[in-house]
Parts: C-alpha cells; structure tokens; sequence
C-alpha cells in the first residue's frame, strides 16, 4: 500500500504529528506498535500536561489523542514496524504482519522504554510505588522516604529533585563511587536527605498495600556480605533509557545510546522526508509535552517537504 506519510509510533508525539498530518490532508497512516500509547499507559496519574487541572489518567488521555488522530482522519493500525528500506524514496516499511508499505514521508516516533532491574517486584509494584520517571511522579511522595536506583547523572538529577518534595531520598549505588559529573557528585552529597548507599543491590521489594521497603544486598559477594532492609514509600528507578531505533540505525545516525540524531534541532534527519519526533530522539527532557510538541514539528516539516516536492 502506498501513503503520503507513514507515522511509526504512537504516544504523545506519534498521535500528535498524526493530529496534524491528518488535518492537512496528508491521510497518514500510523503504527501504534508494541505498546500503544507508550510509556503514558503504564503511569497512573498524569499531573503535569497542561488543560488537565485535575490531572489525567495516562491510558485515557492516549486514547484521547487517538480518537482525535482518528477524526480527522489517521488510519491508525495495530502491529509493529519491523523493518524499514530508507535507501530512496518513496520509502519501504514492513509491519509484522507482512503487510508492505510505502512512503513519501515517514515520521519516526517509536520512544524509548526504560531500563529496570529485572526484579518480579517491579511488575508486581508497578503504579503502586515503582516509578521510572521523578518528575512525572514526585510530586505523590511529598513527605515520604523513597529511593532511587543508579549512580550516573540521571540518578543524581533525579534524587535532588526528589529531595525538595520526599523527606528523606535514599540513592542506592552498585558500585563504590558515582558515575555522575563531579558537579552532581557534589551537589548530592552537600544535601541534608539525600543518604548514598554504595555497594548496595537491591534483590527486591515489599509490602501489603504497595511499595513499604526493599531488600538490599551490600557488598555482594564479598566476605562481609551483609542484607540490609529499608523502608520506603517510593522505588524510583534511574538506570537509563533505550530508546526503540534498532530498526533505523543502518539509516539514520544515532548518538552511543541510540538516540536518533536531529539536525540543527529540528525534527530534520539527514534523509529528506525522514523526520523524528519525542523520546526516540530525546535523551534529555522525557516529556509528554516536549514529544506531543515535536510530533507537531515533525507534521509540519513533512507537510512542508511534500509541497516542495
């Protein structure tokens, strides 16, 4: 089957850039691919989009989106994109079910999914105390002890956020030191409530009404091994993102964590009509807002590209 534009990916920035495709008469057509609506559909409350002063459920405000991609006119599919040629135009995409398409345009907004530990706790707890994201849900532990899970820059950004809402934040680090720039280094230790724990690894998770503690292992492997059990309220992993490119990096240049890479930032790549859009190209900001922003950006581009063509 042959499109105008070929949207890969459907959260925020995915159903946005079809919103706008759609309205100007591109009749996109969009894969909603693994997990449809993205990581919003696995956080419960979403606080901090702007028009919900009440807040918004995560799976709602996605099926929203998509019921107004759909509207105006998206032919939005269930399946994956598999497999892509972006040799030359039109470009060729193939969906796991076989099905082959091709495309004057293709907006790439596949997102990113974060990394956990692998711990059954963490499904078993999941929006009841496990979070991947501070700034998304901080603000629900506001006077409670938390912890969050990593050593690198994220981890300590993360828990000096946290520190200004929780009344104690816990950073749980593998290894004896932190990976972070010296400047987070510091600016970590120099705070009240934050406590490091290094050499710590957390083995699991407990409690009847949600997330009550974790079981941590110190000095695993040594000698001096010991267990140790804490009490938190919130679990906060921040051990890094994948972003979902595998697909396109044969075609399109990624940063060393495989981050598309944008030009000039724009949702530009360097193959005209391939344009990118959210967190598949954003290791930095991460938010429903910034990716529904960059869908629009990446419509109008392709938009643009096909009248000059």
């Amino acid at each position: 089957m042959k499109t105008k534009c070929l949207i890969i990916g459907s959260g925020p920035a995915g159903y946005t850039a079809a919103i706008y495709a759609s309205r100007a008469n591109l009749s996109p057509v969009e894969y909603s691919g693994m997990q449809p609506g993205g990581q919003l559909t696995q956080t419960t409350e979403v606080e901090n989009f702007p028009g919900y002063p009440q807040g918004v459920d995560g799976n709602q405000m996605m099926m929203e989106l998509r019921e107004q991609a759909e509207r105006f006119g998206t032919d939005i599919r269930d399946g994956e994109i598999v497999k892509v040629d972006l040799s030359s135009a039109p470009y060729k995409a193939t969906a796991d079910d076989g099905t082959e398409i091709e495309a004057d345009t293709v907006i790439i907004a596949t997102g990113a999914s974060a990394k956990y530990l692998g711990l059954d706790d963490e499904k078993k707890y999941s929006g009841q105390g496990v979070s991947a994201c501070a700034t998304c849900d901080g603000f629900f532990y506001r006077k409670k002890t938390v912890a969050v899970v990593g050593g690198g820059d994220t981890a300590c950004e993360d828990a000096l956020y946290l520190s200004q809402l929780a009344s104690k934040v816990y950073l749980i680090v593998r290894k004896p030191y932190l990976r972070a720039s010296q400047v987070m280094q510091e600016r970590v230790k120099q705070t009240a409530n934050i406590e490091i724990l290094f050499e710590h690894n957390t083995i699991g998770l407990f409690g009847e009404n949600g997330v009550e503690g974790a079981h941590l292992v110190k000095r695993k492997g040594e000698p001096d091994e010991q267990l140790v059990d804490i009490q938190i309220d919130g679990f906060f992993l921040a051990i890094g993102h994948k972003p979902n490119t595998d697909i396109f990096r044969p075609w399109l240049e990624t940063d060393e964590t495989g981050y598309l890479k944008k030009i000039d930032g724009t949702p530009r790549t360097r193959i005209p009509g391939v344009f990118v859009a959210g967190d598949c190209a954003d290791p930095v900001y991460r938010q429903a807002i910034t990716a529904a922003g960059t869908g629009c950006q990446a419509a109008i581009e392709a938009e643009r590209y096909l009248l000059e063509q």
